[in-house]
């Protein structure tokens, strides 16, 4: 099974397809900025599920956020679980640059 990802920015979200079929698999939709790309939902349909596409969601995104020099604002619960199990890209995640003191 071939799973290809592409970024739709009009659509504010990333698209799985599968085996070139043009029925969309899954979405991992954002909310982009100069500096920051915040994930805020994933979505893969029931049918391929366990078959790989939201770690190619995942991992597309992320490697294109890398590449683009954007810190990472996992806000989606799916991808927060796949950076913690991925400690290649936990460097990308956002950190605020300001500290609260007492």
């Amino acid at each position: 099974m071939a799973v290809e990802v592409s970024d739709e920015p009009e659509a504010k979200r990333y698209e799985a397809r599968v085996d070139g079929e043009p029925k969309v698999a899954g979405v991992a939709e954002y909310i982009r900025t100069t500096e920051l790309i915040a994930f805020v939902h994933t979505e893969v349909d029931a049918e391929c599920k366990g078959r790989g596409v939201g770690s190619a969601l995942a991992r597309t995104a992320l490697d294109e956020a890398r590449a683009a020099h954007l810190r990472v604002l996992a806000t989606c619960p799916f991808f927060a679980g796949w950076i913690s199990r991925h400690p290649e890209y936990q460097d990308l995640l956002y950190q605020s640059r300001s500290k609260v003191s007492d």
